[in-house]
């Protein structure tokens, strides 16, 4: 845990931590907000983001930083300091407000960035900061949709595409290089699953949006591509995880909140993993192999605003890899253009064959929240693999233990890097027969690892969304919350007529004790290494660099955390160029 220093108060903001690797401290001179510093009312307005991109120059920091906070956009060198009064671009924006914002880094050159804006009222602006130029306005008109952008990506490979998601619950894709049209968008129905429909645009000629996507019920609240860009992971307010193949539009497997809405998901740097975070206060770890939640953490009080891996700290070390199979099918009627970069990708993508697992693993994730604390957590084998001498299908009989004891009850062993993980049932090994007690279709769903990609709607989806565990009443979770910080933008509803998806009215309480979303008592309990508050209002930005962690809260202070060993390297960068602001 985290050395605290002498009589400090519980409230009061933590300036360092120390998990296993060693001290992280705040950098006294590494602050950035709005240059004026007028106190900010941080109440109703968009979550502060920040987006960083590297341009490659000579002069070795390349590092530039965009970040928003209410109307204003501001653009910086990032030296680990900054001066306030001199940003390389601001913007203020009337009748509408900045939410989220993207680099193209494969364009990204000392000259020119291409930095992608979504706003509040829907529109997606293309401008150049160290130009300062804006290039392109998309659904100006707000012809295509009329609701707040919750999350803008450039599609990885690509330097014309771009995908927006919107709390209509609707994605766009895009290309800069083909203009929106005068009128509403016609559609024609491409592809439909469950809760799920794909569209693309019926014009004469190609116009903007290529695809429309319609995920879920509510808001779209967040998406991210995996590390090879094939896959992309959606979560919306209706608690759901939904992974699809994002060149076949085909769903890959889903995984549903304990209860409310996630609002945040990330995939390890290998993309065998993925983190969500929301309403129900835990961050869940969902396997992208096995389709199914491996593990949960509980430290944060209130709602999980951002989840992201550290891959500076996470270690893999692999043996005997080999691609995993798997549908990879372009649209050859598109006509996309789309180029991936697997140059630095293509190690990360592959799996291991079946009868082989990673020499040694340990995946280091963090999150962020609205109860202002920092989380650092530590995935380990002892969760991966819980089961050694059993295969990999073994793993799924964890959830089948009809005498787990409820959760926090478990034993507690301390991880073989220091973290402390509840585990329930597994204090002692369990013997070989609790594998009868796995239903026949689970079993051949578990073993058939081939089939995992390929068959993930046929036949996976379904079957994972009704096994029954047990033949126990359903329990409803009476946990009481009391939002201090609330978020009135996640509950807007799409009015669009052309929304052909599949309403399926999911019961949280039959989904409950499922595979979509195992009872607390049924997957491991993570404990967070470190739990510290660092700032006076809800976090909405955690970011992990190389020699450092950015952080940022709605009140609009972005600060930066100096790695264990390079608090002096950061520092003797600050002292030509601090500025005289204050420590949050």
């Amino acid at each position: 845990m985290a050395a605290e220093g002498g009589g400090k108060e519980m409230n009061e903001i933590k300036t360092q931590f120390t998990p296993r690797e060693g001290l992280y401290k705040l950098l006294s001179h590494s602050e950035y907000s709005r240059p004026n510093r007028v106190p900010f009312n941080s109440q109703g307005s968009n979550p502060v983001r920040v987006s960083f991109v590297n341009v490659n120059d000579q002069s070795g920091n390349g590092d530039r930083l965009c970040f928003n906070v209410g109307r204003e956009l501001y653009f910086y060198i990032y030296k680990g300091a900054a001066d306030l009064s001199k940003p390389i671009d601001k913007r203020i924006y009337k009748g509408t407000q900045p939410t989220c914002h993207d680099f193209n880094h494969l364009t990204a050159t000392a000259e020119s960035v291409s930095l992608l804006v979504g706003f509040s009222a829907g529109q997606v602006q293309l401008i150049d900061p160290i130009k300062k130029e804006t290039s392109k306005l998309f659904n100006e008109e707000r012809l295509i949709d009329k609701s707040r952008v919750t999350c803008v990506k450039w599609v990885p490979g690509s330097e014309s595409l771009f995908l927006v998601a919107h709390s209509s619950g609707n994605m766009y894709l895009y290309n800069v290089e083909h203009t929106c049209g005068t009128t509403a968008p016609h559609y024609q129905l491409l592809k439909q699953g469950e809760s799920f429909a794909v569209h693309t645009c019926k014009s004469k000629s190609t116009r903007n949006p290529l695809l429309k996507w319609t995920v879920g019920e509510g808001a779209l609240n967040e998406f991210a591509f995996s590390p090879d860009g094939k896959f992309l992971a959606c979560v919306s307010q209706d608690g759901f995880l939904r992974v699809f193949n994002f060149d076949s539009v085909e769903l890959h497997g889903t995984m549903k909140s304990y209860f409310g809405g996630l609002l945040c998901v990330c995939w390890s740097p290998d993309g065998k993993y993925i983190v969500t975070g929301g309403e129900d206060d835990l961050v869940t770890v969902w396997s992208f192999v096995d389709c199914r939640v491996i593990a949960r953490g509980h430290g944060h009080k209130s709602w999980v605003s951002v989840v992201a891996f550290d891959p500076y700290t996470t270690s893999v070390e692999e043996s005997d890899p080999m691609e995993f199979s798997g549908s990879d099918e372009d649209f050859q009627d598109l006509h996309f253009g789309r180029d991936r970069a697997n140059s630095t990708q293509s190690r990360l993508s592959k799996r291991n064959s079946t009868d082989s697992r990673p020499v040694s693993v340990t995946y280091r994730f963090g999150s962020v929240g609205q109860d202002t604390q920092l989380c650092l957590w530590d995935l380990t084998e002892d969760i991966l693999f819980p089961h050694q001498p059993l295969s990999r299908a073994r793993t799924h009989t964890n959830v089948m233990n009809a005498t787990s004891p409820p959760a926090g009850s478990g034993g507690t062993n301390p991880g073989s890097n220091g973290n402390s993980i509840t585990t329930p049932g597994n204090s002692v090994p369990p013997p070989l027969p609790r594998s009868n007690s796995l239903p026949h279709s689970a079993v051949s769903n578990a073993g058939s690892k081939s089939s995992v990609m390929d068959g993930a709607i046929a036949s996976g989806v379904s079957k994972f969304a009704t096994l029954s565990l047990h033949d126990r009443k359903e329990r409803h979770h009476e946990k009481d919350h009391k939002r201090n910080h609330s978020m009135g933008h996640i509950s807007s509803k799409s009015s669009d007529k052309l929304n052909l998806v599949t309403k399926t009215k999911t019961d949280p309480a039959k989904t409950l004790g499922t595979p979509l979303c195992p009872r607390m008592e049924d997957v491991p309990l993570l404990e967070p290494l470190i739990c510290k508050k660092i700032a006076h209002e809800r976090l909405t930005v955690l970011i992990f660099l190389e020699d450092c962690i950015v952080t940022a809260c709605q009140e609009g202070f972005i600060c930066t955390w100096a790695r264990p060993g390079k608090v002096g390297l950061l520092s003797s960068q600050n002292q030509a160029n601090s500025p005289s602001g204050t420590v949050v």
